[in-house]
């Protein structure tokens, strides 16, 4: 039966891709203006789609109508959020998430990005987004997503730069860096030594992929001291920023994220390289990754996106397969910028205009109703950046590499869907300019290789660690490090790439990237597993995914257990302990909420009330070393103070958990949850619930728990055997049997096979949906 596609024929559409499966293989007919020849697709057990057509432009107009009508509110929530339009829905709470959104300048910035584009990259986005709003134009109040019924407003036609717009999300949630900056530098009181040894880079447990070290300790440079005004508009900033990203499942702290590896053949039982990735970002519903199959007649690429974005951003082609993990360079700087009574910014060569916005923001007066009032925000930019804060009479400019037009984060992937060997996945990534990655590969032939690729870049005096004086030269970005110098690797002689957002380079490479790496237990025991087995499997790399252990943790009680510091009790736990982060364990617990006890004795013992970015290095420094200046005045040894954090610990547990033992699970006392924007909304939050349940591993083990937001692992040549999957479903729709259904098989470690090829396509089809002009 041929179905007339409009809004009145909505709900037998619904009925059609949704209906059960009565056949092996059921077909329905849908007819859709705007497409220009037959699309055909097909949807397997998990309600991927697997889309087929017989040119680019159907076949992305056909992945913008199918990936609206499983996410279409998530997407307009998503581009609402880069585009600071989110207090038009959430009201006041949201104005000041607006006003930084706002004064980045997204929206313009990404349609001088599309006008540069060429004609060919434009058109992809064109088609996606006609397909978008092909979808939409079937919708009337009843079909609308529940959210936009919730919320009473109707979705805007999809424009081509929504698409770029939600990539800059991406660079909020990866590249920010200069709170880390200001927040590093407000400890330049601490004596020399105590600050060299507290923001230590270099580590025993470091994973190179590129370079080598120096045998000597590299001193770290110390900041001189912030001012006060700025400190605290940092911290200010860092909540706003966590509460707007927190609410889309982007927010990271630290930019730390996600696990990437690559094995070559010479590594494996048979013979072929595997590549293994799973990007750690929160848990959130619905997941922020969609999983997509694309293929035309002469290609075909297989992975995961981003609602709202086309094409496949991690995953494999017939040629080759790619991951990706935060490499987390310094991309931002701050500028005091001096302005006069005619509101002119200072600079080298004299006083300049500075440009001035006004953005326009609508903000619900209640969220019950769509009725709107409008705060108007005034933003000014200079040479150096956008003014971010005024602070005691002193204006605050940022330059962000993400704030340039010319770095499109969008052409990279469309490249890397069709490059066929290493010569084309180099010329894909040449065009990248959004949140630095750590790039791993593989193909066919079997090779593998490495590439750390973004915009990164070079200043003419410092690195960015404080502010500059913006009437000065001295913080110009003169260039950025050379494509052809970033860090990379091919075919190591070893037969092995880890990237775990651990420090990547060594010494010897003569480029500045940062000064927060991420510790290196995750990245450290993920290569001691690889490298102690010559004949890898696809399962292996299945259970390194999963793997729960803490080498910090571990490190942590075997050193309490040689130094007898503890209670009998404690002694015999963490003695026979594996070391594994694991729901049901007692000892992981005790051990976490030990070492925390610790920790926080030991900074407070030293003034310090906290430490920007990751302090889990510096702390196994500690316990490994037992440095006297270090040690807290009220104690003798570190042996009394680890007997003290013991018993603290003790004491905390059974405060939380009650005087029997047994009820002190790991699993216990942290859940995983994935939040809906509205589920805690009174009365209709219930429907967007998923029950929290207990936790397996930590941020240190290999498994991150609730922030594993996929997991792939593919064999090149084998590609019907790769493992793909998410952690909830397809579906954005709460009541779809596709929100979820994926879930049962994440918390097992158990990905999902994702077929590839045309015939395993066919042979995985639960439905086939034709699509006809």
């Amino acid at each position: 039966m041929l179905l007339k596609f409009n809004k009145f024929s909505v709900i037998a559409f619904v009925f059609l891709i949704t209906t059960a499966c009565f056949a092996q293989t059921p077909t329905q007919t849908l007819s859709i203006s705007g497409l220009k020849e037959n699309v055909t697709v097909r949807k397997d057990a998990r309600g991927i789609p697997y889309i087929e057509a017989r040119s680019d432009a159907d076949l992305y107009f056909a992945q913008g109508f199918v990936t609206a009508s499983d996410r279409l509110w998530q997407m307009d929530l998503y581009r609402r959020v880069a585009r600071g339009q989110t207090a038009e829905l959430f009201g006041k709470q949201a104005l000041e998430e607006d006003k930084r959104w706002r004064r980045f300048g997204f929206s313009q910035i990404v349609e001088e990005t599309f006008r540069n584009f060429p004609p060919e990259t434009r058109a992809v986005l064109e088609n996606y987004a006609r397909g978008v709003n092909a979808y939409i134009a079937t919708l009337n109040e009843k079909t609308l997503p529940v959210e936009f019924q919730i919320l009473k407003y109707k979705p805007t036609e999809w424009v081509t730069t929504d698409s770029l717009v939600v990539g800059e999300i991406i660079n909020d949630g990866l590249s920010t860096t200069w709170q880390a900056d200001v927040l590093r530098a407000s400890f330049a009181p601490l004596p020399k030594e105590k600050y060299q040894q507290l923001f230590m880079e270099k580590t025993p447990l470091d994973v190179l992929v590129i370079g080598q070290d120096a045998p000597n300790i590299k001193a770290v440079s110390q900041s001189p001291e912030i001012e006060d005004a700025l400190l605290d508009f940092a911290l200010k900033d860092a909540e706003i920023r966590k509460s707007s990203l927190e609410r889309i499942g982007f927010y990271q702290e630290f930019n730390a994220a996600s696990n990437n590896w690559v094995v070559s053949g010479k590594r494996t039982a048979d013979g072929k390289p595997i590549l293994a990735n799973d990007p750690h970002l929160p848990g959130n519903a619905p997941s922020v990754w969609y999983l997509v199959n694309l293929s035309t007649a002469s290609s075909r690429v297989s992975g995961v996106t981003f609602p709202g974005i086309p094409g496949v951003v991690l995953g494999h082609n017939e040629n080759i397969a790619w991951g990706a993990t935060n490499l987390g360079p310094d991309v931002q700087d701050i500028y005091v910028e001096t302005f006069n009574e005619k509101g002119q910014f200072k600079t080298a060569s004299g006083w300049q205009d500075a440009k001035t916005r006004r953005e326009e923001i609508k903000v619900r007066k209640n969220v019950l109703s769509p009725e709107t009032e409008t705060e108007n925000l005034i933003v000014l930019e200079t040479k150096n950046g956008v003014i971010i804060s005024e602070q005691s009479g002193k204006k605050y400019a940022l330059k962000w590499t993400a704030r340039d037009p010319k770095n499109d984060s969008f052409t990279a992937f469309l490249l890397l869907d069709r490059a066929r060997n290493w010569n084309e996945f180099r010329a894909a990534l040449k065009t990248y300019g959004g949140a630095t990655q750590n790039f791993v590969y593989a193909d066919v032939k079997g090779n593998i290789g490495y590439y750390g690729a973004g915009r990164i870049p070079i200043r003419r005096k410092g690195d960015g660690s404080i502010p500059y004086n913006g009437a000065t030269t001295d913080g110009d970005w003169t260039s950025f490090i050379p494509f052809e110098e970033l860090p990379q690797s091919y075919n190591p002689p070893e037969g092995i790439i880890v990237t775990a957002n651990q420090r990547v380079v060594g010494d010897s490479y003569k480029y500045f990237l940062t000064h927060n790496w991420s510790a290196p237990f995750r990245a450290r025991r993920i290569y001691d597993r690889l490298a102690a087995n010559k004949k890898l499997t696809v399962n292996d790399m299945r259970d390194i995914q999963f793997d729960t252990f803490s080498l910090a943790h571990s490190r942590f009680a075997r050193d309490v257990v040689n130094l007898n510091a503890a209670s009998a009790e404690t002694l015999k736990l963490l003695a026979g302990w594996d070391g594994k982060m694991n729901a049901n364990s007692q000892a992981a617990l005790l051990a976490n909420e030990m070492r925390a006890v610790f920790r926080n004795k030991v900074l407070n013992g030293n003034s310090i009330k906290d430490k920007p970015g990751s302090d889990a290095g510096f702390l196994d420094w500690v316990i490994a070393e037992k440095p006297k200046n270090w040690l807290p005045k009220e104690f003798n040894s570190y042996k009394d103070l680890l007997f003290i954090s013991d018993t603290e610990a003790r004491a905390n547990l059974a405060k939380k958990y009650g005087a029997n033992q047994s009820d002190w699970l790991y699993g216990k006392a942290f859940q995983i949850r994935f939040p809906h924007p509205l589920a805690a909304a009174p009365l209709i939050g219930g429907l967007f619930a998923i029950e929290a349940f207990p936790l397996n591993g930590n941020a240190l083990s290999p498994n991150v728990g609730a922030s594993v937001s996929m997991r792939h692992i593919t064999v090149p040549g084998n590609w019907d055997a790769t493992r793909h999957g998410i952690a909830l479903g397809e579906s954005g729709d709460p009541k779809s049997p596709h929100w979820k259904d994926q879930l049962e098989n994440w918390k097992s470690g158990e990905t999902q096979i994702f077929p590839f090829s045309k015939a395993a396509v066919e042979k995985a089809a639960t439905e086939v949906i034709l699509l006809k002009p």
